[in-house]
């Protein structure tokens, strides 16, 4: 390798200088320009020594430059993007037998090119199956290290999921939101096509263009709906009418059939989420603080399911899976907030 960790490099197309701060692989580089980190290829760089000794040495004096001329300082974000919040791709190549480049795995950064101050979950699952999960805080303008992942992996269906949150509440913006990325292996070696032609370090996926703003409940005329005909019942006298909320709600498959032998898995499991969807909308009609939903642990299948529908429900103020000395870690408590 022509460069080590620590050298001091000159980049050709700016005449900057900088220090390599990591060996990415056989091509590419990690360089540290003045704070700012980013992948360069090695043709792009060179030893600044031949700059230095061809350099005047009386300095040439400087113009004088005048508060309005200012530049603005540098983005602290290494990852060249739009404005908004992206997942970035960085690809480590390494040589095959027949000396070819190829794709060993991928860096995965988090970059936040808004001014808001973010809190993050992020998981990572392989064909619906959890792999990974991580919770942090990335600052405005800046990016964030996630992990590495095989490039072999991504066959299985990756997706990429995010829920989002301010970490200065405002009234105006959503309390939280989320979003994902799914990566198709075509797409996907469409892009590193790409990259390999344009002579790019990474490619990026948009997660969001502007942190979404506060919804405001739509309020109907029942006056309206009076005069068209219809029969409007105050939520309090139809709350009498509804059947009986639980508190508990038990989804194991044998406690909603007499003959769960003759359900295939999909019936199995489109009943058990009609049961909950039933459930959780007659505890909230009643105004529970709480619901405990018991799904047991088997392959987590269901477990997963519900969490997915929680995390898009305005209804629910938060969700736990945490020991129970009823129900082990085979139950989810639902906090409601009205």
């Amino acid at each position: 390798m022509k460069y080590q960790v620590g050298d001091k490099v000159l980049l050709l197309h700016s005449q900057e200088e900088g220090e390599v701060v990591e060996i990415i692989d056989g091509k590419m580089v990690m360089v540290n320009v003045d704070g700012v980190h980013f992948p360069v290829y090695i043709d792009q760089i060179d030893f600044p020594y031949f700059k230095r000794f061809t350099e005047k040495k009386k300095p040439e004096p400087k113009p004088r430059i005048f508060v309005d001329s200012l530049k603005p300082e540098k983005s602290a974000a290494k990852y060249k993007v739009e404005e908004g919040v992206w997942l970035a791709f960085l690809p480590v190549y390494d040589k095959d037998v027949f000396d070819d480049d190829v794709v060993e795995s991928l860096k995965l950064f988090l970059v936040n090119q808004t001014a808001e101050h973010l809190r993050f979950q992020y998981t990572l699952r392989f064909a619906g199956e959890k792999d990974m999960e991580l919770k942090n805080e990335i600052l405005p303008f800046s990016d964030f290290y996630l992990h590495d992942v095989l490039f072999e992996k991504l066959n299985d269906s990756p997706r990429f999921d995010f829920e989002f949150s301010l970490l200065e509440a405002r009234k105006d913006l959503a309390e939280y939101f989320e979003a994902s990325v799914k990566l198709k292996p075509k797409q996907l070696f469409q892009k590193i096509t790409e990259l390999q032609s344009k002579q790019l370090a990474h490619f990026s996926v948009p997660l969001f263009k502007e942190y979404p703003k506060r919804e405001v409940a739509e309020k109907f005329d029942l006056g309206a709906l009076t005069a068209s005909g219809y029969h409007v019942v105050e939520a309090s006298r139809f709350k009498t009418r509804a059947e009986p909320a639980r508190t508990v709600i038990d989804l194991h498959i044998e406690k909603l059939t007499d003959h769960p032998e003759q359900l295939s898995n999909l019936a199995m499991l489109d009943l058990q989420l009609k049961t909950f969807e039933k459930y959780f909308d007659l505890a909230y009609l009643h105004r529970q603080p709480t619901l405990i939903v018991v799904h047991g642990l088997g392959s987590g299948k269901l477990r997963d399911e519900i969490h997915d529908i929680l995390r898009l429900k305005k209804e629910v103020k938060s969700f736990v899976n945490q020991y129970h000395p009823s129900f082990g870690y085979g139950a989810t408590e639902i906090y409601f907030q009205y």
